[in-house]
């Protein structure tokens, strides 16, 4: 019984270092297009992480467009959409734009929902 338990918490924690190491959004800058790669989940952590990162590269790099990549994403929660919509105010004032692309149907949902797709252009997968 209690090697049983010792088996369950390694493949726990194992569990957790995975799903710690999923939460950071891949960032590439090319020709004046900045594409994030979301991670698996949108959440409060990950949305404040993009947002601090992205915000420094739009800031210090000649960025026209901002392309969220969704292709790895299942989850997002109301951060996720903050952070979207801060982005998209932040490039709408520098005469930039912003998409998402490769959105998957449960977080189109959530787009379509909160009403990010009446201002930000969604392509699904």
């Amino acid at each position: 019984m209690r090697e049983d338990r010792k088996k369950r918490n390694r493949r726990d924690r194992r569990g957790a270092r995975t799903a710690a190491a999923g939460r950071s959004a891949v960032m590439t800058l090319e020709n004046g297009s900045l594409l994030i790669r979301v991670p698996e989940e949108l959440d409060h952590h990950s949305a404040a992480q993009i947002s601090a990162r992205a915000d420094q590269l739009i800031k210090e790099q000649d960025v026209r467009e901002v392309v969220f990549d969704f292709s790895g994403t299942t989850f997002c929660d109301s951060s996720g959409i903050g952070m979207l919509m801060g982005r998209y105010k932040i490039m709408q004032a520098l005469g930039g734009s912003v998409r998402a692309v490769k959105v998957q149907d449960r977080v189109e949902r959530i787009l379509l929902l909160s009403g990010v797709m009446r201002v930000i252009p969604v392509e699904r997968i």
